[in-house]
C-alpha cells in the first residue's frame, strides 16, 4: 500500500496539466504505474437512515443476540461493501436534519460557516465552491441524482431556481428539486403526499413516471448515467474523464412506501434495475402494484411483543415491515450498482461512499400507524434521533470501498464529519481543497497509510421540540427540550449543550468511546474544568454568526490565545504555481518559507512546486500565518484587497472570503467580535499565471471607534516555537 503522501503526489502529478484548464480538459496519463489513477467517485446518501439500521454497524449484533423481543432487519449488500472496504464508525453528519447536513456536505464547511442552517429547507445553496465545482474543475464529469432541496425560491420553477444543481457544478441532474417532493416516493401516483415533480436537468418529466418507486427510479437513473459515461468514453480516442456521481435517495424517510415488485434478478449491465426510457414504463419495475410489495424476509415476520416466550408471537406491525423493506431496497440498489462497476471493469478504481444525512426519524405518513425507531433500535448504541444533537441524531453509518487503495475489512474510529469529504475528494482528484473548507483529507483513515490530521467535528442547530420519551433512552435524554443546541467533539470527548440561553451555559461532557450512550456526564469532575473552558472557547473560534439563524452566543467576542513567545512579522510559505482557488495549504508540497513584516506576496521568493512544469506554472500561491494583536475589546472589520483569490481566517473562523468569484482588484470585508489580546490569523492567496501586474495583497482593519487603515506591522507576529492552530483541523 502506497503511503498517503506518495498517493497524493501521484494524483497531483496526474492532474497538474489540467488543474487550471476548463472542465473539458482531459486528464494526463498516470505518472507512475504503481499508483492508482484518479478514481471515479460515487457518493451515496440515504435519507433518515439510522446508525443502527446497517447490519455491519448494529443489526447483525442484534440479530445474533436472538432476542425475539428485539427484531432485526438485514443489509447484506452494504455489509459486503463494508467487508470489502472500511467502516467509519465515528463519522458525524453536520446537522441532525437533511437540508443543513446536505449543504455542509456539498459546500465542505460545517454549520458554523454554511449558509443553510436549522430548518431552512429549499434555501439556495451558497454560490461558492462545492464538491461538484471542485471536481469538475479538476477534469471530472459530474452528475447528481435524487433529492436536492437546496435550490432557493421554492414557489418558482426553472430558470428562477438560483441554486439548481446545474448552477452548482453538476453537468447533469435528475430528481426531486424541492425538499417537500422528497416526502413522497411515487412521484406520479402520490400515494400519501400527492403527485410530485421530477426534473431531468431543467425539464419536468413526472408525467411518464407511472409506478416508479423513487429508490428504483433514482438507482436506475444512476446506473444509466454511469453506463452513458462509459459509452461516451468508448466512442472517443481521448482518455476517459473520471466521474463524480452524487446519488441522494429520499428513502427510507417518512412515507414508508413499498416498491411495486421484487427487485429484478441479477444486477449490473444486464440484470437488476434497468432504464427503459419509455413513458409509462420508464424503468423495469414500473409494473406490479403501487405500494404493494413486501420483502419476503419480513412479510410474515413475527416477534415476542410482550417479552414472554410462553405466549404466541405476533406479526410485525405493518409500518415496520414497510420500513425494513424500504431499507432492504436501498441495499439491493447498492449491490446492483457495485455489480455494474464490475461489469464495466471500473470497480477497482472507483471509490464508493455510503452514508446517511442524519439519525432516524419518528415520522410516518401511514394513518394510525406511527413509526418508532425503538422497534429496530435504529439509533444503534446511542440515544437521540433526527433533530437531536445526541450521538443518535448525529452519528451516521458510513462505509467506503475503493479496492485499488482501501484494504478489505478496515475499521476507522477517527472522529470525522461531512466537511471532510471536500478535501478528501479534492486530494483524490489531484487538487488541494479550497481554503474555506472546514475539513481535512480522510485518505489516511480510509487507506490506513499516512498520518491522519485531526478533523473538526462541530454542530449547531435549533429545533423547538423535545427528545422523545423512549424507555430505551437514559432518563436525562427523555422529553428533553431542544431549542438552541450545540455539539463538538475533541478527541474522545463530546460536548453537548441543549436549550442554550447564553454562552456561559456549561457543556455536558461525555466519553464518546467508553460511554457512547452518554449516560455519565463528566462535566462536574475537577479534571474536566480545562476541557470545559476549551470547549467554550472553541465554539466561538470556529464559527461565524448567520443573521437568519441567530444564536445566543452570536454577540460573544472571541477570546485570545495565551500569549506565546513571538517574533515580529508573519510567517509565510509560498509555491510558484497556479491554483484555481486559494488552497488549503496542508495539501501542497514543494514549498519554501520565510517571514514578512506585512502580508506582501511580492516580497516572497518561492521555489517551484514538485509538480512538473505545465499550464499551471508561473502562478503564485502564498500562505501567511501568525498573530494579530488586538488592542481593545470590540468589533473589528477586516478588509482584504487583492489582485487574485484570497481568504482570511481569524482562529478557525472565516472572516473574509475573497476567493470564489472574486473580482480582481476588488475589496472584500468581514467583521468579527474580538477580545483584546493575540489572535491567530491565516491569510491564503493564489494568483493565476499570466495574471497581469502584481502580485498585490493588502490587509486593512477598522477597530472600535477607529478609522480604516492597513494592519500595522507592529500588530503582526509569528510564533517563536510551535504555532497556535489556525484554520480547520
Amino acid at each position: 500500500m502506497l503511503p498517503h503522501r506518495i498517493l497524493f503526489a501521484a494524483c497531483v502529478a496526474i492532474a497538474a496539466a489540467i488543474a487550471c484548464q476548463p472542465a473539458a480538459a482531459a486528464p494526463a496519463a498516470p505518472a507512475t504505474s504503481a499508483a492508482p489513477a484518479r478514481p471515479n467517485v460515487i457518493f451515496i446518501l440515504a435519507d433518515d437512515l439510522g446508525y443502527g439500521d446497517l447490519g455491519a454497524f448494529f443489526q447483525n449484533g442484534r440479530r445474533a443476540a436472538a432476542d425475539r423481543a428485539a427484531p432485526a432487519h438485514l443489509t447484506p449488500n452494504l455489509d459486503a461493501m463494508a467487508a470489502g472496504g472500511v467502516r467509519l464508525t465515528d463519522h458525524y453528519c453536520s446537522a441532525p436534519v437533511c437540508a443543513p447536513a446536505r449543504a455542509s456536505l456539498l459546500l465542505g464547511v460545517h454549520q458554523g460557516h454554511a449558509n443553510v442552517r436549522d430548518n431552512q429547507f429549499d434555501k439556495a445553496l451558497e454560490d461558492n465552491h462545492t464538491l461538484a465545482t471542485v471536481l469538475r474543475h479538476a477534469g471530472y464529469a459530474t452528475g447528481a441524482v435524487g433529492k436536492w432541496g437546496l435550490q432557493g425560491k421554492p414557489n418558482t420553477r426553472p430558470p428562477d431556481w438560483p441554486a439548481h444543481p446545474l448552477n452548482r457544478g453538476f453537468d447533469d441532474y435528475y430528481g426531486y428539486v424541492r425538499h417537500a417532493d422528497g416526502h413522497e416516493h411515487y412521484p406520479k401516483e402520490g400515494v400519501y403526499r400527492g403527485a410530485k415533480e421530477v426534473w431531468d436537468n431543467r425539464t419536468e418529466v413526472s408525467a411518464g413516471l407511472d409506478k416508479c418507486y423513487t429508490t428504483d427510479l433514482f438507482a436506475a437513473r444512476a446506473k444509466k448515467w454511469v453506463v452513458d459515461h462509459a459509452a461516451a468514453a468508448a466512442a472517443t480516442t481521448r482518455p476517459a474523464k473520471p466521474f463524480f456521481l452524487y446519488l441522494a435517495f429520499d428513502t427510507p424517510h417518512a412515507a414508508c412506501e413499498l416498491p411495486t415488485t421484487a427487485y429484478p434478478a441479477g444486477g449490473g449491465l444486464v440484470g437488476g434495475l434497468q432504464w427503459a426510457g419509455k413513458p409509462g414504463g420508464m424503468i423495469n419495475t414500473a409494473g406490479g402494484t403501487v405500494d404493494g410489495w413486501y420483502h419476503p424476509d419480513y412479510a410474515a415476520a413475527t416477534y415476542d411483543d410482550d417479552g414472554n416466550p410462553a405466549t404466541p408471537e405476533v406479526p410485525w406491525p405493518d409500518v415496520y415491515k414497510r420500513y425494513a423493506t424500504s431499507v432492504r431496497r436501498i441495499d439491493d440498489a447498492i449491490g446492483d450498482l457495485l455489480h455494474l462497476l464490475k461489469d464495466l471493469k471500473i470497480d477497482d478504481n472507483t471509490l464508493v461512499v455510503f452514508t446517511s444525512d442524519n439519525g432516524p426519524s419518528i415520522e410516518s405518513y401511514l394513518k394510525d400507524q406511527p413509526y418508532r425507531p425503538t422497534f429496530f433500535g435504529s439509533y444503534g448504541p446511542f440515544d437521540g434521533i433526527k433533530r437531536d444533537c445526541w450521538e443518535g441524531g448525529l452519528r451516521v453509518p458510513t462505509v467506503a470501498r475503493w479496492p485499488a487503495a482501501i484494504p478489505t475489512g478496515r475499521v476507522s474510529k477517527v472522529p470525522s464529519s461531512f466537511p471532510d469529504w471536500m478535501p478528501t475528494l479534492a486530494a483524490l482528484a489531484g487538487v488541494p481543497a479550497p481554503a474555506r473548507s472546514d475539513g481535512v483529507s480522510l485518505l489516511p483513515a480510509l487507506t490506513g497509510s499516512g498520518s491522519q490530521a485531526e478533523p473538526r467535528v462541530y454542530v449547531e442547530y435549533f429545533e423547538g421540540g423535545r427528545t422523545p420519551k423512549f424507555d430505551a433512552f437514559e432518563p436525562a435524554r427523555r422529553n428533553r427540550l431542544r431549542r438552541q443546541m450545540q455539539a463538538l467533539r475533541i478527541g474522545d470527548y463530546v460536548g453537548v449543550r441543549y436549550d442554550v440561553a447564553a454562552h456561559a451555559d456549561p457543556f455536558e461532557i461525555y466519553d464518546a468511546v467508553n460511554d457512547p450512550k452518554q449516560a455519565r456526564n463528566l462535566a462536574a469532575r475537577p479534571d474536566m474544568a480545562a476541557l470545559q473552558q476549551r470547549m467554550k472557547d472553541t465554539v466561538l473560534r470556529v464559527r461565524r454568526p448567520s443573521a437568519d439563524a441567530p444564536r445566543p452566543y452570536d454577540t460573544e467576542p472571541l477570546p485570545p490565545v495565551a500569549a506565546p513567545a513571538a517574533k515580529p512579522g508573519l510567517a509565510w510559505q509560498a509555491v510558484d504555481r497556479s491554483f484555481p482557488w486559494a488552497p488549503q495549504w496542508e495539501a501542497i508540497g514543494g514549498t519554501n518559507a520565510g517571514v514578512s513584516p506585512l502580508p506582501d506576496p511580492s516580497a516572497v521568493r518561492p521555489k517551484p512546486a514538485a509538480a512538473p512544469a505545465g499550464p499551471g506554472a508561473g502562478g503564485l500561491a502564498v500562505h501567511f500565518s501568525g498573530f494579530v494583536e488586538v488592542p481593545a475589546d470590540g468589533a473589528y472589520t477586516f478588509f482584504v484587497s487583492a489582485d487574485a483569490a484570497a481568504l482570511l481566517r481569524v482562529h478557525e473562523a472565516t472572516v473574509v472570503d475573497a476567493d470564489y468569484g472574486h473580482v480582481v482588484g476588488g475589496e472584500v470585508a468581514g467583521s468579527i467580535l474580538l477580545k483584546a489580546g493575540r489572535h491567530p490569523i491565516a491569510l491564503s492567496y493564489a494568483r493565476q499565471a499570466g495574471g497581469g501586474a502584481g502580485p498585490r495583497l493588502t490587509l486593512s482593519w477598522a477597530g472600535p471607534g477607529g478609522e480604516k487603515r492597513q494592519v500595522p506591522a507592529e500588530a503582526l507576529s509569528h510564533a517563536a516555537g510551535p504555532s497556535a492552530t489556525v484554520g480547520p483541523r
